[in-house]
């Protein structure tokens, strides 16, 4: 009796296919027209017109110079993301709190992640009030504080990245603000956001960004500022420094110039 091998009972064609072409390319420096890649894998190009244009689409794949593609950063961001995520938390989570205690202020964390900002940490008021985002939470790109700052603290090309992923995750994403890029140039020179929350009456959102090393946004840091009724409180402009330098503390806290066991 013939026993079926289990590498081929399982065979999945296109996703084979698939991955063929990432692992081609993932070895090219220069990258690879359509004939070229089928001729590297004894496929006639017509095979790979399909699975190149989907590689493409949700991006894996880069189109440029006409008909050559590229391998993007995608799979590496992929394999990577989890644990830098938790790294990141965890470094943020007392300065968080830090803040709070000094603000009298919720405050959260959020990232960009495949056309969405995300929240991925979130800090109570030490108050008997105050406003919280729920971990977890996807909140808009445009019309957000966090989504402002991580558009804002990204080069050009990142940024495009950044809009038309959002565009293919939603299927009525907006369109950005014909403004846009007029506030996040203000931003970019302010250093920071403040702008009345769109989605809760009597919220003033304040955001900052956790930078890295190059200048790049990693995060948002923002705080829901609500007014307290308690004239010892902290103002509205102290609370913009702290949340200025909760973030900035971050920043350094994440790309290592800053002594942990200092905080």
């Amino acid at each position: 009796m013939n026993v079926e091998d289990d590498s081929d009972r399982y065979r999945a064609p296109a996703l084979d296919k698939g991955l063929d072409i990432l692992e081609l390319l993932a070895t090219i420096d220069g990258g690879l027209t359509q004939a070229e890649i089928a001729k590297a894998l004894n496929k006639s190009p017509n095979e790979f017109y399909r699975m190149l244009d989907r590689l493409v689409r949700r991006g894996y794949v880069q189109r440029q110079d006409g008909d050559r593609f590229y391998l993007t950063l995608k799979l590496f961001g992929l394999a990577h993301y989890h644990a830098p995520v938790r790294r990141l938390v965890s470094f943020a989570t007392p300065l968080m709190r830090e803040f709070s205690n000094r603000a009298e202020q919720a405050c959260h964390l959020a990232i960009y992640d495949r056309g969405s900002v995300v929240v991925i940490a979130q800090q109570d008021s030490p108050t008997y009030w105050g406003i919280s985002i729920r971990v977890g939470a996807q909140i808009n790109l445009y019309n957000t504080g966090s989504g402002h700052i991580l558009l804002a603290f990204r080069d050009d090309k990142q940024r495009q990245m950044m809009i038309n992923e959002q565009r293919r995750q939603e299927q009525d994403a907006e369109e950005p603000p014909a403004d846009l890029e007029e506030k996040l140039r203000a931003i970019r020179e302010k250093g920071y956001e403040t702008m009345d929350s769109l989605q809760t009456s009597g919220v003033r959102n304040i955001s900052a960004p956790v930078l890295a090393m190059d200048g790049n946004g990693l995060a948002a840091l923002t705080c829901p500022y609500i007014e307290p009724v308690n004239p010892k409180a902290p103002t509205y402009d102290q609370v913009i420094e702290y949340v200025r330098d909760a973030a900035k503390q971050i920043s350094e806290t994440v790309a290592g110039t800053v002594d942990k066991a200092e905080l």
